[in-house]
């Protein structure tokens, strides 16, 4: 696996643990914090696109990144701990994944100076991206998340995006970030399609 964000995930798992143990005494289920963040975040997108000028919403994005990467871990987290991983989970995780990245990343499209039909290409990259780690299932390996620009990454990748948009910066410094996300997202494809072909190991 290529150097991400991704990485660091065992370790960001263990500061969520205790918010894990509060949500299962609060009879939380795993899939209504799936649906509920994938909601959240597709409100948030919506607002962005309602209001793409304005900057508060931008720098908000910058926590809603890590709160969204946050959430989408509780629910995993809740599911080992409670005991109700579901395939119905499992595909809902995936689901709502995509849906809430399409959420938050297409407004980028309607920033002022910003290629539109770059902020889509790497909207829709990304999806690609995660589509080509499930199909690794498919192909008989495991499920892929190879780098460099995986979920985690992206939430960074947007997190500056947002940043750079909610202080006004050039446009042009935001195109070059999602031009780089562009070229990093192709470099990721061809990662996976490499390491999901390989059998695994016996």
């Amino acid at each position: 696996m290529t150097l991400s964000v991704y990485q660091l995930k065992p370790q960001f798992q263990r500061l969520l643990r205790p918010l894990v143990q509060a949500l299962a005494s609060a009879r939380v289920t795993p899939n209504q914090l799936t649906v509920a963040t994938a909601a959240l975040m597709v409100a948030y997108g919506a607002a962005l696109a309602a209001w793409p000028t304005s900057r508060g919403l931008w720098l908000g994005l910058v926590a809603v990144m890590p709160l969204r990467m946050a959430l989408n871990a509780l629910d995993g987290l809740l599911a080992t701990h409670t005991g109700r991983k579901t395939r119905l989970g499992a595909m809902l995780n995936e689901v709502c994944d995509v849906v809430a990245d399409l959420a938050l990343t297409l407004p980028a499209a309607l920033i002022a100076g910003v290629p539109p039909m770059l902020a889509v290409l790497v909207a829709c990259g990304a999806a690609v991206v995660e589509m080509t780690g499930l199909a690794a299932l498919a192909a008989g390996s495991p499920r892929r998340f190879d780098g460099p620009m995986g979920k985690s990454d992206r939430a960074v990748a947007y997190g500056l995006v947002g940043l750079l948009a909610g202080c006004g910066a050039p446009a042009a410094w935001i195109t070059g970030v999602l031009a780089l996300v562009a070229l990093l997202l192709a470099w990721t494809l061809l990662n996976r399609l490499r390491a999901g072909a390989v059998p695994p190991t016996p």
